[in-house]
């Protein structure tokens, strides 16, 4: 059922648009809070038994999670074709385009599987301590048998999305946190007939978790309003054309989302060579600063689908403000998120782990988090904001830009050592990061002024 925002007397006002916002904003950052709270639970739990095991979470996590997102930003072309059959009042063609995204999930999930079970190539090839290789590969071998489930699962809730309906998404997610925490418990620390499997838990866990959501959500499907578009009462073989269409308009939210997971992960893997409890304390504070960013995150889409709504509506002074609204609430949030942070950091650190060395590296990190969480929320929004004026491409190459080319060598010259006066180790590879963010704020946020300016006042 496609839902329709109006437009009242009020709209436009700041009050008003702020107030739509944060009620698009709040079930998006419900449903990324609870994905990222797996994350958290693996990161506590497998810190709990020891740095290499939190170490090879980490390493795990800094190969997974990037190649995951680029497979499903393909999948999640469904999205955008789904609303506008929808609009058009073609429902009867939702079915058929899904049923192709499920193929793509089948062929390119398993393709993922199989690389992630052969992983320990790349590893090894970067001189990551043998060790850590072991719980790494092991981690990633128990979650490669639940990636074609997980983007089944993405496939029928991009569905459910493309039909305005999130409910279902929240619902299974927030579901899967909570059989998330027993279930890695069990697994990680053993029990009930169960040996204690460490790292190796955490991703059998994530296996199963992603195969029940992935059940949960075909149920959703086949027992809902959603029955009405047949998609599992028929079969349909691959239609190269259609899967040709996915694909070219996939690839590039694939690989938007790749460029700063990537950027993220591939300095995880770099810092794998400093030992396993430097890199436990860089999984730790990745993991708080990531569990802070959901948030903006979540903002970012409401944005997006607010900003686009008000450009469809006619009303682009509207989608002006609503950018910058959304760019300055992320900010007051960072804001108090940084206070936060510095008082309480070391002892939501030691929640994680009780290796002192540990939760002092981490410590260390937690005044260059403080300094980019600003810029890290202004540019997640501007991005949000530009995508609701459908400018996407040139975004993409601001980001690889301001990622890739800027900050990823500022943090392989600090913190890989080539130079022996500028050897800051894990610190130098963060103040990288957090000029990558700075940067791309820099730049993101005069892009939407001037998208929106022009808009407003065209020529």
């Amino acid at each position: 059922m496609l839902t329709i925002m109006a437009h009242d007397a009020s709209a436009g006002s700041s009050r008003y648009e702020l107030t739509k916002l944060i009620k698009l904003a709040l079930p998006l950052v419900a449903a990324q809070l609870a994905q990222m709270g797996m994350g958290v639970v693996d990161t506590i739990m497998a810190g709990r038994v020891g740095a290499l095991e939190l170490a090879g979470v980490a390493l795990g996590g800094a190969v997974l999670w990037p190649t995951l997102m680029l497979v499903s930003g393909v999948v999640m072309a469904t999205t955008p074709m789904i609303a506008q059959l929808n609009g058009a009042g073609k429902v009867s063609e939702v079915g058929e385009v899904t049923r192709q995204g499920l193929w793509i999930a089948l062929v390119l999930g398993s393709l993922l599987a199989m690389a992630l079970q052969n992983a320990g190539l790349v590893y090894r090839g970067l001189g990551i301590e043998a060790d850590i290789v072991a719980v790494t590969t092991g981690y990633l071998d128990a979650v490669s048998w639940g990636i074609v489930p997980v983007l089944g699962y993405f496939a029928l809730r991009y569905l459910c999305e493309g039909l305005s309906w999130t409910k279902p998404a929240m619902l299974i997610a927030g579901g899967g946190l909570l059989l998330k925490i027993p279930l890695n418990y069990w697994f990680v620390f053993g029990g009930w007939g169960i040996e204690p499997m460490g790292a190796e838990g955490c991703g059998w866990a994530t296996a199963l978790i992603m195969l029940l959501e992935f059940l949960a959500m075909a149920t959703v499907v086949q027992f809902s309003r959603i029955r009405k578009v047949g998609l599992l009462q028929r079969f349909s073989r691959p239609d190269t054309a259609q899967i040709g269409t996915l694909f070219k308009l996939g690839l590039p939210i694939g690989m938007a989302t790749f460029v700063e997971f990537g950027f993220f992960s591939v300095v995880t893997l770099l810092i794998g060579r400093l030992g396993p409890e430097t890199v436990a304390a860089h999984q730790i504070i990745n993991n708080l600063s990531g569990l802070v960013f959901m948030v903006p995150l979540g903002l970012g889409m409401a944005t997006s689908i607010r900003v686009g709504f008000n450009v469809g509506a006619g009303d682009l002074a509207a989608a002006r403000k609503t950018g910058w609204l959304a760019m300055a609430t992320s900010a007051g949030f960072a804001i108090v998120s940084i206070i936060v942070l510095l008082i309480f950091g070391t002892t939501l650190i030691s929640l994680y782990t009780e290796q002192q060395q540990v939760v002092g590296i981490a410590s260390g990190l937690l005044g260059i988090v403080a300094c980019f969480l600003i810029f890290d929320g202004v540019q997640v929004n501007a991005m949000g904001a530009l995508r609701g004026f459908k400018d996407t491409a040139v975004p993409f190459f601001i980001a690889f830009g301001c990622y890739w080319l800027f900050g990823f060598p500022i943090a392989w010259t600090l913190g890989f050592g080539f130079f022996t006066d500028l050897d800051y180790g894990i610190h130098g590879y963060w103040v990288g990061l957090a000029l990558g963010l700075v940067a791309a704020s820099f730049v993101l946020a005069p892009r939407f002024h001037k998208i929106s300016l022009v808009a407003v006042r065209p020529a």
